[in-house]
């Protein structure tokens, strides 16, 4: 590869990553501003939150009943499975329930958001309601962008309070009464650390929204193009996540 073909490459990478902050800044700033469209945001609601909590129940509960049954095989040589509870509490809150939460939300929902977006872009709809005077940004990026701020840290609640449960029934097993099993918890567990679980799936879910919301509206290239872009977005997003997953969790360990 010529220095010239690389420069060429670098000045790609960081045109796109400053028009990337430059809709995330002005999706941002639009929130608070109106026009507000309710009726736009209570759809993505529905589309991107309430339409992503079958998946995001089964990956709490399988992942909760594994983890417990990782821990309960480490533990029971050492006559320590009643600390099961709080094992489970902190490695899922802190780390496997946002993680988990907001793959499965990229997965889902950054591609659909690509997708669709992409997909008025190429049939020139997005064209029309420029030509209309709509403010594009506001009109399709800011109901999806709080939607998704509102419903995946809910979502991560969600995928919590189902993989202690499904936990549970994995401890139940080897006799931990119920009791035993919530006294656990709050052996493990700090307000930093529920703190810790919220903000993580807050970042992520801009970064699932803005990704997809960028890809979708530089979407090129007819359906094709439309395939690429939200195969684009799901993996970068992912990557993006598992990268600020690390640097989320230095902070706050940092600070504890």
């Amino acid at each position: 590869m010529t220095v010239q073909a690389l420069a060429g490459m670098l000045k790609t990478v960081f045109l796109e990553v400053q028009e990337y902050f430059r809709l995330s800044w002005s999706a941002v700033r639009k929130i608070f501003s109106r026009p507000f469209y309710y009726r736009e945001f209570a759809i993505q609601m529905d589309k991107l939150g309430v339409g992503s909590l079958f998946i995001i129940i089964l990956t709490g509960t399988f992942t909760g009943m594994v983890m417990a049954l990782q821990f309960l095989a480490q533990l029971k040589p050492f006559a320590a499975t009643s600390y099961v509870g709080g094992m489970v509490a902190v490695t899922m809150i802190k780390e496997l329930g946002p993680v988990l939460s907001s793959l499965m939300v990229a997965g889902r929902v950054g591609s659909a958001i690509t997708a669709e977006l992409g997909t008025m872009v190429v049939t020139e709809q997005v064209d029309a309601m420029q030509v209309e005077g709509t403010d594009i940004v506001k009109r399709l990026v800011t109901p999806r962008l709080k939607a998704i701020l509102v419903s995946l840290p809910l979502l991560t609640v969600v995928t919590d309070a189902v993989s202690l449960l499904g936990g549970y029934a994995m401890a139940a097993g080897y006799g931990i009464k119920p009791l035993m099993y919530i006294n656990s918890l709050t052996q493990f567990m700090f307000f930093i650390d529920y703190a810790e679980g919220l903000v993580k799936p807050l970042i992520f879910g801009f970064i699932i929204a803005m990704m997809g919301c960028y890809t979708g509206l530089n979407t090129r290239g007819g359906a094709a193009g439309v395939g690429e872009a939200a195969k684009r977005t799901v993996v970068l997003s992912s990557v993006l996540i598992l990268i600020m997953d690390f640097f989320i969790a230095k902070v706050f360990v940092t600070i504890r």
